[in-house]
C-alpha cells in the first residue's frame, strides 16, 4: 500500500533487454532503492500469509529514520486501522533497557558488573557466585519464570519481584554459572531490583529521567503497572488456526525488567539510532553491552548483555524479540552500518514480526548494496542467453568464459528452458570478497524457485555465475 504522505525519490524500475526469442519478462519487483516500496511489499505479504491483525514498521538508514508505516487493523472490533502514532508491547526488547540502566550505575561509580548478587540480594541461591553480568548475559543459571508462549493463569493475578525470587531464585540452579546460556526472566527481574535498590528509584523512573526524556522517547509506557489505553494497540491470541480472541493483560509484576515497555514503533527507532551514535553510555559501556559473552568453556553464546550480537552477511547485528500477552516486536541494528529495522505486531506467539523484521533488514542491505543498472541489465540477460542456448562471452572473466564450456552451455539450457517463465529475480545477499563484488539472487519460476551466485569484478565482468537448487 502506498502512503498518501510519503516523501520518497523512487528510482525506475530497471528495463529488460529483450531476448532474441519472444519470452515473458520477469515481473518487476520495486526498486531495491525504493525502500518504502519494498518494505510496504514485504509487510503486506506477511500479514496476508500469516493473518496477524497489524504491524508497524521502521526503517533507519544512514542513521535516520526513512520511512514507518502501519499496516492491517490494530483492532478488530470495533475495526480500527493500525497508525504509527500507536503504542504496543516490545516485550523482551525491554531487556537492553535494563542493562543500560545497569551500566549507567556503573558508570556513577555505584556498582561493577562483576559486582556479585549477594550483594545487593542476600539469600538468593549461589549468589556469592553469581555476577551482575551472568544475570544480563543469561548464564547465571536461574530457572526461567515464563518460559511459556501463552497467558499462564496465575500470570492474571498480582506479583512481586520478591515472590517470583522466592519461588525461582531460591531453587537449585539448573547448572554451573558460566557454563551454559539459557535464557531466563528471572535474570531480569533480579537486574531490576538491583538497580532499584543502587539507585533508590523505581527502575522505569530511572529509566525516564535518564534515557527516554533525553531521548524524545515521549510515548514509553509501562504496561506492568497500567494496561495500554484504547488508542493504542489491542494484542491478541488463537488457539490453533482458530480466531483471534483479545488477549489478557499480565497482572502488575510479571513483566517488570524483563518486559514492561511499551511504545510507538518511532520511538524504538529513536532508540536504534542513539544506540547507533553512542548517545547514552560512553564508548566503553556501549562495548559493555555489545560484546558476545563467552561460556567458561571458551564457546560463544552470541548475545551479550540484554542482547543479542552475531554476524548477518558479514555485518555486526544487534538483535531482540519480544513477547508479551498480545503482542510480538523485533528490532534490529546494524550500528557499523547505521541500519535498523524495528516491527511490533498485535498478536503472541507469531512469528510476523521477526520475518517482516528481517526481510526488511535484507532489503535495506540490498539497497545499500544494490547492483548498476547496468550489472542489472546483465544479470537478466545472460539467464534469458543461457535458457536460449546462447551466451556472450564477452560479459564474462577468463575463468568464467573457461567454466562456460560447450558442455556447461548445454546443461544450463536443458535446466533453465524447460521452467518456462522467469517471473522474478530478487538480490537476497551481498558483500565483497577477492577484490570482487559477491550477491545471491532468487529467480522465481512457476514450477520452482533457484539461487544464483554471482561475483563481479571491478570492471564489470562476471567472474562467477552459478545456479542451484534455492537455499
Amino acid at each position: 500500500m502506498q502512503h498518501p504522505a510519503r516523501q520518497w525519490i523512487t528510482v525506475g524500475l530497471v528495463a529488460l533487454a529483450a531476448c532474441s526469442k519472444p519470452r515473458e519478462a520477469p515481473r518487476p519487483l520495486p526498486d531495491p532503492k525504493d525502500i518504502p516500496a519494498n518494505v510496504d511489499r514485504i509487510a503486506a505479504k506477511a500479514l496476508e500469509d500469516t493473518g496477524v491483525p497489524s504491524a508497524v514498521v521502521a526503517a533507519v538508514v544512514d542513521g535516520k529514520l526513512v520511512y514507518a508505516h502501519a499496516y492491517g487493523d490494530a483492532r478488530l472490533e470495533p475495526k480500527t486501522p493500525a497508525t504509527t502514532q500507536m503504542r504496543y508491547s516490545i516485550g523482551s526488547i525491554s531487556k537492553q533497557f535494563t542493562a543500560v540502566a545497569l551500566l549507567l550505575l556503573a558508570e556513577d561509580g555505584k556498582l561493577t558488573l562483576d559486582d556479585r548478587v549477594s550483594k545487593y540480594l542476600p539469600g538468593l541461591t549461589r549468589g556469592d557466585d553469581i555476577s551482575v553480568r551472568q544475570l544480563l548475559s543469561h548464564t547465571s543459571g536461574y530457572p526461567d519464570y515464563a518460559p511459556q508462549d501463552y497467558m499462564v493463569p496465575e500470570w492474571e493475578k498480582p506479583i512481586d519481584g520478591k515472590a517470583i525470587l522466592d519461588r525461582w531464585a531460591r531453587i537449585p540452579l539448573e547448572f554451573e554459572p558460566g557454563t551454559r546460556w539459557q535464557y531466563s526472566n528471572t535474570n531480569f527481574v533480579i537486574a531490576g531490583l538491583i538497580c532499584e535498590q543502587v539507585a533508590k528509584v523505581p527502575l522505569f523512573d530511572f529509566l525516564t529521567e535518564r534515557v527516554f526524556r533525553g531521548l524524545g522517547m515521549t510515548s514509553v509506557t509501562n504496561t506492568d503497572r497500567a494496561k495500554l489505553t484504547e488508542a493504542d494497540a489491542q494484542g491478541y491470541f488463537r488457539r490453533a488456526l482458530g480466531p483471534r480472541h483479545p488477549a489478557p493483560h499480565e497482572g502488575p509484576g510479571w513483566m517488570y525488567a524483563a518486559g514492561e515497555l511499551a511504545m510507538t514503533v518511532e520511538d524504538l527507532a529513536k532508540w536504534d539510532i542513539a544506540v547507533m551514535q553512542q548517545a547514552i553510555l560512553s564508548p566503553a559501556s556501549y562495548r559493555e553491552l555489545e560484546t558476545e559473552v563467552v561460556l567458561a568453556n571458551g564457546a560463544g553464546t552470541r548475545y551479550a548483555l540484554g542482547i543479542g550480537v552475531q554476524l548477518t552477511q558479514g555485518h555486526r547485528e544487534l538483535r531482540h524479540n519480544g513477547e508479551v500477552s498480545g503482542f510480538v516486536a523485533a528490532n534490529l541494528v546494524l550500528p557499523d552500518d547505521k541500519l535498523a529495522v524495528a516491527v511490533l505486531t498485535n498478536q503472541d506467539a507469531s512469528g510476523a514480526a521477526e520475518k517482516i523484521a528481517q526481510q526488511v533488514r535484507d532489503a535495506l542491505l540490498r539497497a545499500a548494496s544494490a547492483p548498476s543498472l547496468e550489472s542489472d541489465r546483465v544479470v537478466h540477460q545472460m539467464l534469458a542467453d543461457l535458457a536460449d542456448h546462447r551466451l556472450d562471452r564477452t560479459k564474462l572473466t577468463a575463468n568464467a568464459s573457461a567454466y562456460f564450456s560447450n558442455a556447461a552451455i548445454d546443461e544450463f539450457a536443458a535446466t533453465l528452458h524447460p521452467l518456462g517463465t522467469l517471473e522474478s529475480v530478487e538480490q537476497t545477499t551481498s558483500g565483497r570478497r577477492g577484490g570482487m563484488i559477491f550477491r545471491r539472487y532468487e529467480l522465481k519460476y512457476a514450477p520452482k524457485t533457484l539461487s544464483l551466485s554471482v561475483y563481479e569484478t571491478t570492471d564489470g565482468k562476471l567472474e562467477q555465475f552459478l545456479i542451484d537448487e534455492d537455499r
